[in-house]
């Protein structure tokens, strides 16, 4: 029964491609921070690698000066999405609202976005592709959701219309 388990646990392993992986030994280099200050906004997001090699997503929103929103960015070798159906993220987030946006082309003025709750535990959480929806500057728009064949860029952003503290833990983000 134990082999049947393992040998289980090892075929749904091989069905991950990892976009970002965190250890003690990424970079937060490889994080860029846009906050509202873009737009004149006064909200503060930071980033930075804990002690346990968690991507650590923390700070502080606030409605001052038309703000409200901070993300975190990151631009990845051009992947594949032909063999996958979903994005896997395992994060520890606050009890708060989320939005992973995903980009096929870094230099497109618009990203797909799909929002994720998070519980204030360690929980993995599956966001099929088809779910991500084109927006830009927080409008939705006229053309299909997500089925480009690959990703460029991924971003985690907190925008939910209120002044909150926030802080996302980062494990991994993959392609199932």
């Amino acid at each position: 029964m134990k082999l049947i388990l393992l040998i289980i646990g090892i075929l749904c392993l091989t069905n991950l491609k990892m976009i970002y992986k965190f250890d003690k030994n990424s970079s937060p280099r490889d994080w860029r921070i846009i906050d509202d200050g873009v737009m004149g906004g006064l909200s503060e997001g930071n980033f930075k690698i804990n002690a346990d090699g968690h991507g650590q997503f923390y700070g502080q929103v606030t409605l001052e000066n038309n703000g409200g929103f901070s993300s975190i960015r990151h631009i990845c070798d051009k992947l594949s999405t032909a063999s996958y159906n979903s994005i896997k993220i395992r994060i520890k987030g606050d009890g708060k609202s989320y939005q992973l946006r995903i980009k096929s082309n870094a230099r497109d003025y618009y990203s797909y976005i799909t929002t994720f709750k998070t519980s204030g535990e360690w929980e993995e959480i599956k966001l099929p592709l088809k779910n991500f929806y084109p927006s830009f500057r927080g409008r939705t728009l006229n053309f299909p959701n997500f089925d480009q064949e690959n990703i460029e860029e991924i971003s985690f952003l907190i925008a939910n219309n209120k002044e909150e503290k926030f802080v996302l833990l980062l494990d991994y983000v993959a392609l199932e």
